[in-house]
């Protein structure tokens, strides 16, 4: 579903050139569920937003589904994120002009989905949010923009999902309730899921662990294989 090839990214500081990922090869198949961890600082999100196509690496390449994000420009990337991509992110990213349904019906419409007012109440139906509909941003908790974002993110039959720090903002009883919904609607849509967690028992629940190092894959731990550490 996803590889990268060589992945560098590298940014310039006042301090000179600071390397934020090292070479990074890497293949997540149709259906895994990965989890991204590491330090702050170690490159998660940076390597998140790259497999997303969110940004352009320094070198290397990263295909999704076959397609080569760096042998394109961004409205390219664009198009294939709106066709394969749903997101879901730390700090909800829900349009505060738009209701909770017209923030799901947003990305169902740009596909030219002429039913996407039934399938963004449906879905909003799915996570309990059935009575909250026409409520904006504003007035819902963190754990209802959350539940919007993770219908959102579904919206689309997307094939793949990237979650950056999905809980990062709720407290523990609220973030556990998320991810349930989160993995049961993993589950009813066979989309391969791709996380970035601080969260130890959540990375646990996911097939597979990626740490990262520094800028490196430190170890890659599957559910059978064991730790594959890489030198």
């Amino acid at each position: 579903m996803i590889e990268t090839r060589g992945l560098t990214q590298s940014v310039d500081t006042s301090e000179g050139l600071l390397t934020i990922l090292k070479g990074i090869d890497l293949r997540i198949t149709e259906g895994e569920v990965v989890a991204i961890v590491g330090a702050s600082g170690s490159g998660k999100s940076t390597l998140l937003g790259l497999m997303a196509g969110l940004d352009g690496a320094s070198s290397g390449d990263v295909l999704l589904a076959g397609k080569n994000f760096s042998a394109m420009d961004e409205e390219q990337r664009a198009m294939l994120r709106r066709q394969l991509v749903g997101f879901v992110f730390q700090s909800f990213q829900l349009l505060p002009s738009l209701t909770a349904l017209e923030n799901v019906m947003l990305p169902i419409e740009l596909k030219g989905d002429s039913l996407a007012r039934e399938k963004a109440e449906r879905l909003l139906m799915r996570v309990g949010l059935q009575e909250r509909c026409h409520h904006y941003p504003n007035q819902l908790s963190g754990g209802e923009q959350q539940r919007v974002a993770i219908a959102r993110a579904f919206a689309t039959q997307a094939r793949i999902l990237f979650a950056d720090e999905p809980t990062g903002n709720l407290d523990t009883a609220t973030g556990e309730r998320v991810v349930e919904l989160l993995f049961d609607l993993n589950r009813e849509f066979s989309t391969t899921l791709v996380l970035v967690t601080h969260d130890v028992k959540l990375a646990e629940r996911c097939g597979r662990t990626i740490k990262l190092v520094a800028g490196e894959i430190a170890s890659d731990t599957g559910p059978t294989e064991g730790e594959r550490v890489v030198a």
